[in-house]
């Protein structure tokens, strides 16, 4: 353990903060039990390997706090904390090696999103939020045990070809990316819903596929018009 460079203690402590306060949103969304469940950042290092601060193993949501984030390199090793990070942490950390523009991670056991990925099925995109928010359905990605970064190289595998920042890797759950910390959270909190509401909607008959054209025209003002500039 190499512990954290002098020129990154305030950015580091900063994103302590935003993780442990991120983590508090994700059973406030019903998006995990128990331990379940993971939110990491990227601590930007101009001069050397960037780092990532994510929570730790089996600690419970109402233990968590900045103090007790810890810190690892993209290489997924310990660099400062008092305790094992997540069993996640190989997939956060090679998503950050291997896209650099992601700045943000979020894993959950979200139920209707799980479900679709416990079938091997990806979110039809048929609601005008999901060509807002994913720019088309939500993909599956390919089964992958825990323990190794091989489903650090799912994500980015699937990823790479879509514009959604979710992913349902197969039997197992969503992983959601974004630019920070707080955009994977809203994105594993869109996904979930377009998850249940796409669910429901099959209940009552087959939904209807929006057009490409259409797709691509929502995603754009979305993305680039929407909201304050």
């Amino acid at each position: 353990m190499t512990g954290v460079p002098a020129a990154l203690r305030t950015a580091v402590d900063a994103a302590k903060e935003r993780v442990a306060a991120l983590h508090a949103e994700l059973p406030r969304w019903e998006l995990v039990v128990w331990t379940a469940g993971n939110v990491s950042e990227r601590v930007p290092n101009p001069d050397g390997e960037d780092l990532l601060v994510i929570k730790p193993s089996g600690v419970a949501y109402e233990d968590i706090t900045a103090e007790a984030m810890v810190v690892c390199d993209l290489a997924g090793n310990l660099v400062e904390g008092e305790r094992s990070p997540s069993s996640d942490t190989a997939a956060h950390a090679y998503v950050y090696a291997n896209m650099p523009e992601v700045g943000g991670v979020v894993h959950t056991h979200s139920t209707y999103a799980t479900a679709w990925a416990a079938r091997g099925e990806e979110i039809p995109c048929v609601l005008t939020m999901m060509a807002d928010e994913f720019g088309g359905p939500v993909p599956v990605g390919p089964f992958a045990i825990i323990g190794d970064d091989s489903i650090g190289r799912g994500i980015v595998e699937t990823l790479r070809e879509s514009r959604s920042p979710a992913v349902l890797m197969r039997n197992h759950g969503p992983f959601t990316i974004g630019k920070d910390g707080r955009s994977a959270v809203k994105a594993a909190v869109m996904c979930e819903e377009v998850a249940r509401t796409v669910h429901i909607a099959r209940q009552l008959g087959q939904p209807l596929l929006i057009d490409q054209g259409h797709i691509d025209s929502l995603y754009d003002r979305y993305q680039n018009v929407y909201g304050q500039h």
